[in-house]
């Protein structure tokens, strides 16, 4: 008589030791890397439709135009308050905080502007001029701070043509553009 031998099949079992310690490593670095990749948004808002052409005409309304070949700053009242030019094929964003903060010293309740740029103004200048007139990096006690200048701003389209004109023949933010 024969006999049949069992072969004692053992089924191999999963070790998932060294996944599981990757897992608890990775999960943390990639949490912690979240928090340095924060995009900066600026809230922009549409003009109240409530507030009358009359109201805005009395206001002092400042405009920084933004030109191929120069920055212009002008308000609805006296016109062009000052043309920077480009230096070394840029605009000059140091001079035009300068200006922004010589305007803040005369008019300090001002907290509105209106940045106006052409259609084919780059993204990087747009932003470089909103940073400029939003505010200014300062030492007060000690510490380095950003110091507020107009941090409501306004975008509008800039005019076609703009040559040393007055207020008058600079067109107005009549609502057209968007508020942060």
């Amino acid at each position: 008589m024969r006999r049949k031998h069992r072969r004692l099949h053992n089924e191999a079992e999963l070790d998932i030791t060294a996944f599981m310690n990757l897992m608890i490593v990775l999960v943390p670095v990639l949490l912690l890397n979240m928090v340095f990749a924060h995009t900066r948004v600026l809230e922009l808002n549409f003009p109240d439709s409530l507030t009358s052409a009359e109201n805005q005409e009395e206001s002092l309304q400042l405009q920084v135009i933004i030109l191929d070949d120069r920055l212009v700053i002008a308000d609805n009242r006296g016109g062009v308050i000052r043309q920077i030019d480009e230096k070394s094929g840029a605009h000059d964003f140091q001079e035009l905080s300068q200006v922004m903060q010589d305007i803040k010293a005369r008019v300090p309740e001002k907290k509105d502007i209106t940045v106006m740029a052409k259609k084919d103004t780059s993204y990087q200048t747009l932003v470089s001029v909103m940073d400029s007139v939003r505010s200014f990096r300062t030492v007060v006690a000690g510490s380095l701070v950003n110091a507020e200048l107009f941090p409501e701003i306004s975008i509008a389209d800039a005019p076609e043509e703009v040559a040393g004109t007055a207020a008058r023949e600079l067109p107005q933010a009549n609502g057209a553009g968007a508020k942060s």
